[in-house]
């Protein structure tokens, strides 16, 4: 485990969507208001980021924006938010959410997360860590069917692809939904989404086309494998009684120093047993 420190980027969180799938969860609750294991589902992603030094943050709402906001205000009293708010966000989807994020984002490095994913805050940390400007995050311990965003890699884990149409069978893992975009890549990127939701075709694409497209034109993302480490993505009823199982106990804020003694810890007792 690294623990360098690196200047930590901003975070874009998308959280517009309605959540259908949770019902009747959703019924009288967004989606990332749900509870987990105590906390509240973006209350633990907001915690982890502070856990990680990261201060900026930038949330994309849409369904039940202002339910979010007061939750957000009111928990996270001084913390620098901006919030942008997809109008379309019936018709639209994480593509045109994360587009609209351009004019607060700019050329700024930026780590994108998707509101329903719950994880373990040493994920965050390795791919803040890691020397490279571009990272996906994937899960390598996953079975691999059509709803699962895949990552083909190669040896040197360049991602040469990466889509929900991707064959399971030539993918190294999923992505979790949790990536590193450099400043360079981040003008690219935002110009890619613009031209795609130009056209009111892809007002239905996930942010993942846009990165395929940038791959193919030769855009370096790499992989950083996180797999054993928990997190799980929360669609449905179950999929929520798995994350209430995974994380069993409300969230902490935690320094680089009690990470590392946790770490150690959990390394001498491997040892030991």
């Amino acid at each position: 485990m690294a623990y360098n420190v690196n200047r930590p980027p901003m975070a874009v969180i998308l959280a517009a969507g309605v959540g259908s799938r949770l019902a009747p969860h959703t019924d009288n609750c967004p989606k990332s208001l749900l509870s987990v294991g105590g906390s509240v589902i973006l209350e633990r992603m907001i915690r982890n980021c502070l856990s990680c030094g990261m201060s900026q943050f930038v949330l994309v709402l849409g369904h039940r924006a202002e339910e979010i906001k007061q939750f957000v205000d009111k928990t996270f009293r001084g913390i620098r938010v901006t919030y942008v708010i997809n109008d379309r966000y019936r018709d639209t989807n994480t593509g045109y959410s994360l587009m609209l994020a351009s004019k607060v984002v700019g050329t700024a490095d930026f780590i994108k997360f998707d509101a329903d994913v719950v994880f373990d805050t040493r994920i965050l940390r390795a791919l803040i860590d890691i020397k490279r400007p571009d990272v996906l995050c994937i899960d390598r311990d996953i079975v691999l069917a059509n709803e699962e965003v895949k990552v083909v890699t190669d040896d040197e884990m360049r991602v040469t692809e990466i889509g929900k149409s991707v064959d399971p069978a030539s993918a190294l893992g999923e992505s979790i939904g949790i990536e590193k975009i450099g400043a360079v890549t981040a003008g690219l990127l935002f110009a890619e989404l613009k031209t795609m939701m130009d056209s009111p075709a892809n007002a239905q694409d996930y942010y993942e086309a846009a990165y395929a497209r940038l791959v193919e034109k030769g855009t370096d993302f790499h992989a950083l494998d996180i797999t054993g480490m928990n997190w799980t993505e929360i669609d449905t009823p179950d999929d929520l009684a798995a994350a209430n199982a995974m994380f069993g106990s409300p969230v902490v804020t935690e320094s680089r120093g009690q990470q590392r003694a946790l770490d150690e810890a959990r390394s001498n007792l491997q040892k030991s047993s």
